[in-house]
């Protein structure tokens, strides 16, 4: 019997066509929600008015949404078709409204010194970039949670909740230690009005760090047991071991940005220049610090 054969025979198919409609809709709504949340017609701002920085920051969105429901899809066959769609609707809907939840807090709290959807509606495309880098390091570490916290019983979903919130935190003391970093080089300014300013470059490197963060709070699911009858014994040890991470994580970009960017100072390239070439080579050196860190302790 072939390969094809046996999915087939096994309902496999079934199931995963299960999944994928539910991804569809829900990547679908995506869109139409952030139209209704933030009263904006998406329309009006893609195809009429062309407005590039709303593009980039819904784009984010839905992205963020595809890397969470790539974790909600596991690929394990359900006990019936109607837990499988009941499990994949749970995790896609808790994914959604997390993604959501997440940019709220960091709008509120990260960037309390600006209107974002005033400054995105007014084009301004490094506070695009800045909210879709966001989105994005938040989907990264929700997608890692919904591999890490398996079943369906409400236990789960608030380990899950709760490995969100200390998630927020860690991207919101990582943004604050940026920004501290940045008021020390630029007396009389911050980065918040950098970015206020479209300082693209300055958007372009806090991007890549909030997801290079991202990727280094993951590793910590590989490590951690999930145990629903020691839960806070395991996010205990997920939050420690992910805090441990995010230190290693910044001491090997800052070795590896000295290395790279030799006799090149990024600080006045990024933030006075608006150098966007010198602050794209410093994200890159900080997803691919991450992804490597990710790829040695799997």
């Amino acid at each position: 019997m072939s390969v094809f054969e046996n999915l087939i025979s096994s309902n496999v198919l079934l199931y995963l066509l299960i999944d994928l409609i539910i991804a569809l809709i829900l990547l679908s709504a995506m869109r139409f929600i952030t139209g209704a949340v933030e009263h904006i017609d998406t329309t009006d701002e893609l195809a009429q008015r062309d407005n590039f920085a709303f593009g980039i920051s819904l784009a984010g969105a839905i992205f963020a949404l595809g890397i969470v429901l790539s974790g909600a899809i596991t690929g394990e066959k359900a006990d019936s078709l109607a837990v499988e769609l009941l499990g994949m609707s749970l995790y896609g809907l808790s994914g959604l409204i997390l993604i959501k939840f997440g940019r709220w807090v960091y709008d509120r709290i990260a960037l309390h010194k600006l209107d974002k959807n005033s400054e995105i509606i007014q084009r301004n495309v490094a506070v695009a970039i800045v909210d879709a880098c966001a989105v994005i390091a938040t989907a990264i570490i929700i997608r890692s949670i919904l591999l890490w916290a398996e079943g369906l019983e409400l236990i789960t979903f608030v380990a899950i909740f709760i490995g969100f919130l200390v998630s927020q935190a860690c991207l919101l003391l990582m943004t604050r230690y940026r920004e501290h970093r940045y008021a020390c080089g630029n007396s009389g300014t911050t980065m918040q009005q950098a970015f206020k300013d479209n300082n693209i470059a300055v958007a372009v490197r806090h991007g890549g760090y909030l997801i290079g963060v991202a990727i280094a709070v993951t590793i910590a699911s590989n490590y951690i047991y999930y145990d629903t009858s020691h839960i806070m014994s395991s996010l205990g040890s997920w939050v420690a071991f992910s805090f441990i991470m995010l230190m290693v994580f910044n001491i090997l970009a800052i070795i590896a940005k000295k290395l790279i960017l030799k006799n090149i100072d990024i600080k006045t390239e990024v933030d006075v220049q608006n150098n966007v070439g010198v602050a794209s080579i410093d994200m890159a050196i900080n997803l691919s610090v991450a992804l490597i860190l990710s790829a040695l302790l799997v």
